[in-house]
C-alpha cells in the first residue's frame, strides 16, 4: 500500500528525501543496518520526521524479511531443498518493494510495505 500524503509537519527537504531513498533501496544489498543506522542517528530530532518515519518503515521491513529468510531457511531444510523457490520469489518481490519505496520516498511521499511486522514504533 502506498500512502502519497506526506508527512504533517512541512515538507521533507531533498537531503532528507535523497536518504530517505537510499535507506529503502540498501535493503537490497545491506538489508537491516542502514535503516538502523539512519534511525538510531535521527530518532530523537525534531526536524527530521519523514527520515525518522521512512526509516523506521524500511527497518520493520527488512526485519520481517530476515524473520522469514530464517523460517523459509528451516523449511526448505525440513523438506529437502522443495521449499527453495520460495526464497527466490520473496527475494524477487522484496527487491520491487525496495524500488517503489525508494522511489516514493525521493518524491517526498511516505511508502508503507505491504507486508510488514510494525517492531519498531
Amino acid at each position: 500500500m502506498n500512502d502519497t500524503n506526506p508527512i504533517p509537519g512541512g515538507d521533507a527537504g531533498q537531503d532528507d528525501r535523497t536518504v530517505a531513498m537510499l535507506t529503502h533501496l540498501s535493503g537490497i544489498i545491506l538489508g537491516f543496518i542502514v535503516p538502523l543506522v539512519v534511525w538510531l542517528i535521527n530518532k530523537d530530532k525534531a526536524d527530521k520526521g519523514f527520515l525518522i518515519d521512512q526509516s523506521k518503515e524500511a527497518l520493520n521491513f527488512n526485519l520481517t524479511l530476515l524473520m522469514v529468510y530464517i523460517a523459509l531457511f528451516i523449511l526448505t531444510v525440513v523438506t529437502l531443498g522443495l521449499a527453495s523457490p520460495l526464497t527466490f520469489l520473496l527475494w524477487l518481490a522484496s527487491i520491487v518493494f525496495f524500488i517503489l519505496a525508494g522511489l516514493a520516498a525521493n518524491k517526498g511521499e511516505r511508502y508503507r510495505y505491504p507486508v510488514a511486522i510494525r517492531l519498531i514504533k
